[in-house]
């Protein structure tokens, strides 16, 4: 037996853009949880090699307590899917299940009948204190996890009991790892009675009572049961059945979109195993074996747990009255089972059920076909209580309270062991009819049932199944009279003088068996209307249905072309987009080429200038003489202009005087004279 949720998930690695890797390792689990199985903290393997690693002394004070059957019970793998669709059919207000044929809730019953604990004797309450480093400290000569806490370390409190390490070795059998546990468990574990001994089995009861009974989603063990523990003799005198019930009612009413129980939850899917068997979701193993748990076996599915859930919802809303088991106790041998005995009376009974700061109602009233009664209509209850706790668990900073004058009121109900629930009525019919005109709306829309908002086909179907529960009930009787009949017809035959008295019981016999006779006529008459009635009512639904369809259809096809117009003018803003996105793509491109065209305007207009100013050289140089060669130095630079001015200079001053500076006609260039000279010939 494996500790249930040991399989680790892979480490998820994600690389970013710039290349560094991240670890998800939480938000892996996480997915985990939620998509593949339920990460319960029962210990169950540990806690059962520890109990079979116990000397036979200690062995024997456990059976002395009464949790012996209950420490004796083999693994049950949760069925996850199972217990988050029965979470999701919880209502708190009323701490019973919903569904299309009533409510159901579990009882004392079915506590002690599946799980083996007491469900009678003292409160499981008391004093909560506001940090229990005292008692751990004296008692289990352990460590709280803070000053003003009531967790003790798992690990520390399962290494004081001899199972330092709880994990599966490679390779290791089952049987190998629980043969292991169990040796080194037996080897660390005092082999006589005295002061050690005590404290061991204080540990021992600390980690069943935190783990199983009063289990959390938590890793750590609450010890605030942990002032009960002190006197030993007295631990078997508490309703450990019934807190464990307390405790698993708490944990139902949490959100929705929690995926857990805490608490024992294999009692509620044995339950649903036990009153719901058309789900199909437990297969049956060991028959005659007690406590029940260990007459079942979870039936693997390999689905989604989605899938899972939703397939059971649409089998909740689809399960035919009749194949609800309403007493599925019937004929079990209770001589074998001495601890239902005990719990006898407080079964069939509304009462209060104590968790220390948990105390929720136990409304047996509502279910009181499990009594083998028919259901009255009863005032439904609502979430009212008359006093404020704290918290659902103690964690952190709390103050002490004693909660045997907290809730003085609840608890002098569970002394005097509740009220008996009685039911008057000869028929479900009017149950049915309140129930779904109160949950209606919140239980009659599932995926697999027909339109019915208002409950109208289900109240039908139950009051059909109500006649049928009365025509079967009347058929019985019937037959009883006519066994009656017949036998009184064969004294009547051997009788000899004396007839007056047999004739006369004889007449009444079939005055009442055609009484009865006429009855079942009525009956069957009656279940005859009332199937025309559901067929007619489920063909009216039908057409109410078609015809609020209609507009419906009407209103797809105006949505149908609204989204096309939309598609449409989605589509025409993508294409402007685009048109102005080239627009502007052609305005740049206008823009530089207006740009280039300005640096051409200005080049043309330096070279107008040039030109001009080339012209004007030319001009001047005509007029002056200047040769070619010497106008077209000038315009290379300020170097060969200051050149071809001081050439001008030098033939000016070389020219005689009264020579004429005004246009003439030059002659032809002289030869050019040797270097040095400076003059010309």
């Amino acid at each position: 037996m494996s500790p249930l949720g040991r399989r680790r998930a892979p480490c998820c690695l994600i690389r970013t853009e710039s290349g560094s890797r991240f670890s998800f390792r939480i938000l892996t689990l996480l997915v985990f949880v939620l998509q593949s199985e339920l990460r319960s903290r029962l210990g169950w393997a540990v806690i059962r090699a520890i109990y079979d690693g116990l000397p036979d002394f200690q062995v024997r004070r456990l059976e002395g307590m009464g949790l012996g059957p209950f420490l004796r019970l083999e693994e049950l793998t949760p069925d996850v899917a199972l217990i988050q669709a029965l979470k999701e059919r919880w209502d708190p207000e009323c701490h019973a299940f919903l569904f299309p044929w009533g409510h159901m809730v579990l009882t004392l019953e079915d506590v002690v009948r599946i799980t083996g604990l007491r469900v009678d004797g003292q409160a499981v309450t008391g004093t909560t204190y506001t940090s229990y480093q005292e008692p751990v400290e004296r008692l289990l000569e352990l460590e709280v996890r803070g000053e003003r806490s009531s967790l003790v370390g798992r690990t520390a409190l399962q290494a004081s009991l001899g199972v330092a390490s709880a994990r599966h070795r490679t390779g290791e059998e089952q049987a190998e790892y629980l043969a292991r546990l169990t040796e080194d468990a037996r080897a660390v574990l005092a082999e006589e009675e005295g002061a050690a001994a005590d404290c061991e089995l204080r540990r021992f009861l600390i980690l069943v009572i935190g783990k199983l009974i009063l289990g959390t989603r938590g890793d750590p063990v609450s010890c605030r049961c942990l002032p009960l523990l002190e006197d030993l003799t007295q631990v078997g005198s508490y309703a450990w059945g019934a807190a464990l019930l307390a405790h698993l009612f708490d944990s139902l009413g949490t959100s929705s979109r929690e995926t857990g129980v805490a608490g024992f939850f294999p009692l509620l899917q044995v339950w649903a195993y036990y009153h719901l068997p058309s789900l199909r979701r437990g297969v049956a193993r060991r028959r005659g074996a007690v406590p029940l748990l260990q007459r079942w076996r979870f039936c693997c599915d390999e689905r989604s747990l989605r899938r899972q859930v939703t397939l059971i919802h649409d089998a909740m809303d689809t399960i035919p009255f009749g194949h609800v088991q309403w007493t599925p106790y019937v004929g079990e041998d209770d001589a074998t089972q001495p601890w239902v005995e005990r719990g006898c009376p407080y079964f069939g009974r509304d009462i209060w059920l104590h968790c220390f700061n948990t105390v929720v109602p136990l409304h047996h009233r509502l279910v009181a076909r499990t009594l083998g009664l028919y259901q009255a209509v009863v005032e439904f209850p609502t979430r009212q209580r008359s006093w404020e706790r704290p918290g659902r668990s103690f964690r952190g900073i709390q103050q002490v309270t004693d909660w045997t004058l907290w809730v003085r009121e609840q608890l002098d109900d569970w002394e005097r062991r509740g009220k008996e629930v009685v039911s008057e009525p000869d028929s479900d019919e009017d149950y049915y009819r309140a129930y779904t005109q109160r949950y209606g709306a919140q239980v009659y829309r599932g995926t697999r049932r027909p339109l019915d908002p208002e409950g109208r086909i289900a109240s039908l179907e139950g009051v059909l199944h109500s006649t049928i529960r009365q025509r079967d009930d009347l058929q019985a009787v019937v037959d009883q009279l006519r066994g009656e009949l017949e036998r009184a017809q064969q004294m009547v035959g051997g009788a000899s003088s004396s007839r007056e008295d047999p004739g006369r019981s004889v007449l009444e016999g079939q005055l009442a068996a055609a009484r009865a006779e006429d009855a079942l006529t009525q009956l069957r008459e009656r279940e005859q209307e009332l199937r025309t009635a559901l067929a007619r009512t489920t063909a009216l639904e039908a057409e109410m249905a078609e015809l609020r369809l209609r507009p419906e259809a009407a209103e797809v096809a105006r949505w149908r072309q609204e989204a096309e117009a939309a598609a449409r003018w989605q589509q025409d803003t993508k294409e402007a987009v685009r048109l102005c996105a080239e627009a502007g793509d052609l305005r740049t491109q206008l823009g530089e080429e207006r740009h280039r065209s300005d640096m051409l305007r200005s080049e043309m207009r330096g070279l107008e200038r040039a030109l001009a100013l080339v012209g004007r050289i030319r001009s001047v140089t005509s007029r002056s003489g200047i040769p070619s060669g010497s106008a077209g130095h000038y315009l290379t630079g300020s170097s060969g202009r200051r050149r071809n001015e001081e050439e001008e200079r030098r033939r000016r001053e070389r020219a005689p005087e009264g020579s004429e500076t005004g246009p003439r006609v030059m002659a032809p260039p002289s030869p050019r004279p040797p270097e040095g000279t400076g003059e010309s010939g």
